[in-house]
C-alpha cells in the first residue's frame, strides 16, 4: 500500500481518479491550485486506487495524504 500525498499546500481543484481506478506511475491522480498555479499530483507507483482522502475544496497541506493505493 502506497500513500500519494501533497508536495505542497493547496486547493484540491480536480480528482483524476475514482476508487478502484488503476493507475500508472506518472499518471496525474489530482490537481492542486496554489499560487494561482495548477500543480498535478502524479502517482509514484502502479496499482489500484483503494481510498481518495482529498475532495474538490479542501484546502492541503504539503505532506497531507491524498490518495491511497494498493
Amino acid at each position: 500500500m502506497k500513500q500519494i500525498a501533497a508536495n505542497m499546500a493547496g486547493t484540491v481543484i480536480n480528482v483524476l481518479v475514482q476508487l478502484g481506478d488503476e493507475v500508472s506511475e506518472g499518471q496525474d491522480i489530482l490537481v492542486l491550485e496554489s499560487m494561482k498555479m495548477e500543480v498535478p499530483i502524479q502517482s509514484e507507483v502502479v496499482g489500484k486506487v483503494i481510498e481518495i482522502k482529498a475532495n474538490i475544496g479542501d484546502f492541503v497541506n504539503d505532506g497531507d495524504v491524498l490518495v491511497v493505493v494498493e
